[in-house]
């Protein structure tokens, strides 16, 4: 389709969270500029990992994206020469918006599937190699199920990306802040400390890195700043050896001196 039809199309969705860009000059319009330098960061940090254990490309890959969103980190799968990758969110505007850009971006329609339904329902029959769990598993009240899902689709690779609870234990932290854009079911979900991700992780077969958070610019990511979120690379068969390690946290989020919670800081004075 032309730029102005393309532009058009895009101008139908009151909101955009991700930036997109296309070949006729078209692109997505991001209304808040943090999230673009956000999503970039995320690139270099837990992507660029993923493609470091793959020697820079996902060529004979196949990838299940869970709360795929509209598509961003599917696009980039792709475009690193996955074979194949399946989105799936539980909101429709999302899977529309995903729909439009892989189109627009001349995806073959062979190469994914984007589908708007709860991850629980997913059939495990289907095999991958990659899982990108990105946002989702504290968005979720069943992260067993959650791990056995991903367990269950044959993959040798996993990357979470999760907030995290601050504790030096293995636990789960009640919580009622869930995106109701991702949350699955329930309005309470369990959030998952460092020590969880890794014993669940384990508990399925994966040796998990806890990734260095190796980010230039925190524009856009106070949840990083202030160490409330952490990704990792879990794997069953791949060496993980060369993947930098983020050193454990010395105290509780709350003592962080990166926290940017203005409601703390005046606690604080």
């Amino acid at each position: 389709m032309d730029r102005e039809e393309l532009e058009d199309r895009i101008a139908e969705f009151t909101q955009w969270g991700y930036r997109f860009e296309f070949d006729n000059g078209a692109s997505t319009w991001v209304p808040d500029g943090r999230l673009i330098n956000r999503h970039e960061q995320r690139r270099r940090y837990f992507f660029e990992a993923l493609l470091s254990l793959y020697g820079g490309t996902l060529a004979g890959a196949r990838v299940l994206d869970l709360g795929c969103s509209s598509g961003f980190w599917s696009l980039a799968a792709l475009e690193a020469g996955a074979d194949f990758v399946l989105g799936l969110d539980s909101q429709p505007t999302p899977i529309e918006q995903a729909r439009l850009v892989f189109a627009a971006k001349g995806v073959e329609p062979s190469r994914y599937r984007l589908e708007q339904r709860d991850v629980f329902d997913l059939d495990t029959s289907e095999r991958f190699d990659v899982v990108l769990c990105l946002a989702l598993l504290n968005q979720v009240a069943k992260p067993v199920e959650l791990f056995e899902l991903m367990a269950g689709t044959g993959a040798e690779v996993l990357v979470i990306e999760t907030e995290i609870a601050r504790a030096a234990r293995s636990v789960f932290a009640l919580s009622s802040t869930a995106d109701g854009r991702k949350a699955v079911a329930h309005r309470l979900v369990l959030v998952p400390s460092r020590s969880a991700v890794i014993e669940l992780a384990g508990d399925f077969g994966y040796q998990t890195v806890p990734l260095a958070r190796n980010l230039t610019d925190y524009t856009g990511l106070p949840d990083y700043r202030s160490q409330r979120r952490l990704a990792f690379i879990c794997s069953n068969g791949r060496p993980l050896d060369a993947l930098p390690v983020e050193d454990p946290p010395l105290g509780p989020w709350w003592m962080s001196p990166l926290d940017p919670r203005p409601a703390l800081r005046r606690m604080r004075g």
